[in-house]
């Protein structure tokens, strides 16, 4: 196969372009402000998971390994080099399936590019570079744009059909690309950062069936792409046109096998770059789960107003079918067994449901190990069959069966599930981040952490803002190292 013309400037050497030339005088103000609420939730999310135990075992696990550095962990006053504190606040951000996604190319943002972001700024402001801001905000918004572009360019959510983690496999290239921008980085050395991160990507989905792996798969992304950035910035070179090349690019290798025609769409890494923004399309979760079991949890939240009588006693439930896309399906409607780790319920179309119908939420208290293995949970569970249906093409759609033993039935569809459309308003984000943050820091530094994120155009110095996340803050379930 030939390779691609150096000469021809494909869809790397365009975005790239892109990235080199964005100003925030280009983002129009709606989606500048947007943004400001999304690295709000982003992190909040890190507070939540900070101190839960698994990232505080893989903390430990990493901080052992490390000498100190320049780079602070968040939650534990301790500073690394820029690597690592890359990879365990993205953990962080992941830790508990609150986060962001993309509705269209499923992929965790904030995960991946903040995390990057301000390690790359604290490895930089040790060497006598400050950052302001407005930089953070445009960075964090160029890695907002590439995510989903890569995604949508491997037919989004089609890639979690085929068993690959999308957006760990998305995200290597989001992470560069923001990088590169808060490092005013030249399209060449821009396009050497995407080659190397490229070329890194990686993610299995069978990670989500109570993997620890699972919670820190977006900090491969981010790490990965912050040292593809880094060595770019210091003059390595990296794959060119790493998109399109033909043999052994980016597209060509992740869209094999993948069953569509074209295999890949390489355009849409470019299409309307400038003019429609995905930040947009970014989505904010209400529930400590993922996202495909959020139609699931509504649903049966609509059954539960609508037929209170009915679901008034449990017992008489024989069976709970949901119908739902092959993504989703894949994702989120596998059969749960015992034991399930706090992981693998958050995964649980199942298990989320009869959260539901239990305890009328699905939030963090509903994954501690004393909720896991209820009794009254495993018997909803266990009459639960989730359905593949090529009715449903979207990934958010899906129908709740709910079946008694009087031989009566009820049914709810939800098309697209609450956060998904409508979005979660930015005043409803800040109320996330004020209820799931409550206790954890105090009413002050939560306060401060508010506003230095929405004035983010006024912040003189990022360093305040993540001074006021690296001191300590408590676990939601009450235990910390």
């Amino acid at each position: 196969m030939a390779k691609h013309d150096k000469n021809d400037p494909g869809v790397t050497r365009q975005f790239c372009s892109w990235v080199e030339g964005l100003t925030l005088d280009d983002v129009p103000e709606d989606i500048r402000a947007r943004a400001k609420y999304l690295i709000l939730d982003g992190l909040g999310c890190a507070i939540v998971a900070s101190h839960l135990p698994w990232t505080e075992k893989a903390t430990n696990i990493v901080l052992d390994m490390e000498g100190e550095g320049s780079c602070p962990v968040w939650g534990y006053d301790k500073k690394i080099s820029p690597l690592p504190a890359a990879l365990l606040n993205s953990t962080q951000i992941q830790g508990f399936e609150i986060d962001d996604w993309h509705s269209l190319a499923p992929v965790h943002s904030n995960a991946i590019v903040l995390p990057a972001l301000f390690a790359a700024a604290s490895n930089a402001q040790s060497q006598g570079t400050r950052f302001t801001g407005s930089s953070l905000l445009l960075s964090t918004i160029a890695g907002y744009e590439t995510g989903p572009r890569v995604g949508l360019a491997l037919y989004g959510s089609h890639m979690l059909s085929r068993g690959w983690h999308s957006g760990v496999v998305f995200g290597h290239a989001q992470a560069a690309a923001a990088v590169s921008k808060l490092l005013s980085l030249p399209r060449p050395q821009i396009e050497d950062a995407l080659g190397i991160a490229c070329t890194q990507a990686c993610g299995l989905m069978s990670a989500q069936f109570s993997s620890d792996a699972k919670r820190m798969q977006h900090g491969f992304a981010a790490r990965n792409g912050l040292f593809g950035a880094l060595l770019a910035a210091g003059g390595y070179s990296g794959i060119k046109n790493v998109f399109e090349e033909p043999y052994g690019g980016f597209l060509g290798t992740f869209s094999q096998g993948s069953g569509k025609e074209p295999p890949f769409m390489e355009n849409e890494i470019v299409r309307e770059l400038g003019e429609t923004w995905q930040t947009a399309n970014i989505r904010v979760k209400p529930y400590a789960a993922m996202a495909g079991t959020h139609s699931s949890i509504d649903a049966i939240a609509a059954l539960q107003k609508e037929h209170a009588d009915k679901l008034g006693d449990l017992t008489k439930i024989t069976k709970i079918i949901f119908e739902m896309s092959e993504a989703a399906y894949k994702h989120g409607g596998w059969i749960a067994q015992r034991p399930l780790t706090a992981t693998g319920a958050q995964m649980s179309c199942a298990y989320a449901a009869a959260a539901q119908l239990l305890d009328g939420q699905v939030l963090v208290e509903q994954f501690q190990d004393s909720k896991l293995n209820r009794k009254e949970i495993w018997d909803l569970i266990e009459k639960t069959e989730c359905r593949q249906t090529d009715e449903f093409e979207d990934f958010m759609s899906q129908r709740a069966t709910v079946e008694f033993v009087d031989g009566s039935s009820i049914s709810k569809f939800v098309k697209a599930a609450k956060g998904v459309d409508p979005p979660l308003s930015n005043e409803e984000v800040v109320r996330k981040f004020r209820t799931f943050t409550e206790g954890l820091i105090s009413d002050q530094r939560q306060r401060k952490i508010e506003e230095l994120v929405l004035g983010l155009e006024s912040l003189e110095d990022i360093a305040e803002l993540e001074e006021l996340l690296s001191e300590h803050i408590k676990s939601p379930f009450g235990v910390t190292s």
